[in-house]
């Protein structure tokens, strides 16, 4: 082999091995970027989740207050029902009480 062609094909290894280093540094860039823009999605992700959370949790808490007040009010209307049920039929069972006792 001549000394040009000896030359030549130092400098094409050298240059591949260059090549080669770019290629590896680049590619440990490009990782190293994706990894923090994965990590960046993740985190907005959790932060989004946790706001939807946040807002569905509001949510739930005051349709539980509605149903509350709801089922409360209907209590009490039950329980005045009842109560005047109870004073219609007091009057009764006091005449019924003191005519056992007249009668014994």
């Amino acid at each position: 082999m001549s000394l040009e062609a000896i030359t030549s094909v130092t400098t094409a290894e050298q240059e591949a091995k260059a090549a080669v280093a770019a290629a590896q540094a680049q590619a440990k860039q490009l990782l190293a970027d994706a990894e923090v823009a994965g990590k960046a999605t993740l985190e907005a992700a959790a932060a989004k989740a946790d706001s939807e959370l946040e807002q569905l949790q509001a949510k739930a808490e005051g349709k539980m207050r509605d149903d509350a007040e709801v089922l409360s009010q209907e209590l009490e209307k039950d329980q005045a029902a009842l109560r005047q049920k109870a004073e219609a039929r007091l009057d009764a069972a006091a005449a019924l009480i003191v005519e056992r006792i007249v009668n014994n």
